[in-house]
């Protein structure tokens, strides 16, 4: 029987077995995970069943759930970056590390971290040369969405991975190096040494993977549920204005954005896909009792037999643990962030400090974790109109994002009125409307801006210039000691 293996731990390997395949399903009774027995299936019999290759697909969203992806972890890595939170524990093991940018090659963040994308990137290139190898098994257009989804979640976890152990972008045009290009499915040591891509390079492969993805995924699902946890068509097309967004190509994020925003003043909403994607009423909706709202372009499931617990959960850190505060001097402290805003109702005032619950479920933890909304479509789409000298249409983004949380703020004339004024704002928008889903260290470094001193009394780091080693990621152990091509 042949052997897969990891991209990141090459020594090790990862045998396709039923319990490791199947069935991370968001399925219309939100059973995310069922256990089934482990039993190995050869990998000459796996692409052999429609039910076995349907399990392999779901398999990759299994990976891109993993703890130190986007089951939470991730997320919390890029927010503790920025200044909006103050560290308590100083705990290594809950993100101290990212708060106070002292991570090494040996951190057990970094190493997990790199091990959970390159995981999901091989999971996802063995669907996609599974399903070539086989043809005839499922249908041909089944086949092709299938595919589509695998781009989609390799695309993703490669964004995540380029974010975070590359150089921005736009510091050089994407010159630098980034990380290894993986592309085929491993099935053993050989091809452990692989050089790095260029920055460029890897932003050119996850455009790809998202254009070919769009072409081919479907345009719904059956269910909300479905339709809020797998790839569709508006999925590709919301995280390429994310791609776009990052790397300064202001035309390209409009191009895209106008496909699920047509509008030019509010109410902004989706017409042209299958799914009506909209901001939904009231954001706290988003977070507490309607996680398959149409807002919600992509997120991942949690239930009660497929959730995380502990330091592994990112509302265990956050709330029931308490590990981090919100900054009084960050953006909590910003007028644009007024008293009646509803999004301060993901706030918890405890012995004078304010800690974060927009992820306030208790044990088990079964709050789904946002990785794309509408609104983060509408605020990208704001931002490049302004880059591009439409301030009415950025102004009525922006409007539309701040208003549907305090309809009374008026923005007063001095933040909107210039292009430079406007582009602000709409940062301080972002970390408003997104805190905690790990916006905030992706958009320092996109805009080439240090990473900002915080600390109180307790507990202080100092701001890391562009310049500095650690404005990015370290390479993991695991990586530097099984590729000599590094």
């Amino acid at each position: 029987m042949k052997k897969y293996f990891y991209n990141n731990i090459k020594s090790k390997a990862l045998l396709l077995t039923l319990a490791s395949i199947t069935l991370f399903s968001a399925c219309e009774k939100n059973d995310d995970l069922k256990i089934a027995p482990p039993t190995t299936i050869s990998d000459a019999d796996i692409f052999k069943s429609p039910a076995r290759i349907e399990g392999l697909v779901n398999g990759i969203y299994k990976a891109l759930k993993g703890a130190s992806l986007y089951g939470g972890r991730f997320l919390l890595y890029q927010d503790a970056r920025g200044e909006d939170f103050i560290n308590v524990t100083a705990n290594n093991y809950t993100a101290y590390e990212a708060w106070n940018n002292s991570y090494s090659s040996g951190s057990n963040d970094i190493n997990n971290l790199w091990g959970a994308a390159y995981t999901a990137i091989n999971n996802a290139n063995i669907v996609i040369e599974g399903l070539a190898a086989n043809p005839g098994v499922v249908t041909a257009q089944k086949t092709s969405e299938y595919v589509a989804e695998a781009k989609l979640v390799r695309a993703l976890a490669y964004y995540s991975l380029i974010i975070s152990f590359g150089q921005p972008y736009n510091k050089d045009g994407g010159a630098s190096k980034g990380v290894p290009l993986r592309l085929k499915a491993e099935n053993g040591p050989e091809n452990n040494n692989l050089a790095r891509s260029s920055v460029a390079q890897v932003y050119a492969q996850i455009i790809k993977d998202l254009n070919e993805a769009e072409a081919a995924l479907p345009q719904n699902y059956t269910s909300n549920e479905l339709n809020t946890t797998r790839a569709h068509t508006s999925t590709a097309i919301a995280l390429k204005t994310r791609v776009y967004l990052t790397t300064n190509q202001w035309s390209k994020v409009i191009e895209e954005a106008v496909k699920l925003v047509p509008q030019t003043q509010a109410p902004f909403s989706t017409t042209a896909t299958a799914v009506k994607h909209a901001l939904q009423t009231n954001i706290a909706n988003i977070f507490a009792s309607d996680y398959t709202s149409v807002e919600s372009i992509f997120s991942i499931p949690m239930s009660t037999l497929d959730s995380y617990t502990g330091q592994s959960a990112i509302a265990y850190i956050y709330n029931t643990n308490s590990e981090f505060y919100v900054n009084p001097t960050g953006i909590l402290g910003d007028a644009q962030w007024g008293s009646t805003d509803r999004r301060r109702s993901f706030l918890r005032l405890s012995s004078g400090k304010q800690f974060f619950r927009k992820y306030a479920k208790p044990s088990p933890f079964l709050d789904y974790i946002p990785v794309i909304r509408y609104a983060e479509v509408l605020l990208n789409y704001a931002e490049a109109a302004a880059k591009t000298g439409n301030l009415v249409l950025a102004q009525n983004l922006l409007r539309a994002v701040h208003q549907r949380s305090d309809a009374s703020y008026v923005f007063p004339a001095a933040a909107i009125s210039t292009e430079t004024a406007l582009i602000e704002t709409i940062w301080k928008e972002r970390r408003i409307e997104f805190i905690g889903e790990g916006f905030r260290g992706p958009d320092l470094l996109r805009n080439l801006q240090p990473l900002p001193a915080k600390g109180d009394s307790n507990l202080q780091t100092p701001a890391v210039p562009l310049t500095a080693e650690n404005y990015i990621f370290p390479a993991p152990n695991t990586e530097l000691s099984t590729n000599k091509l590094y």
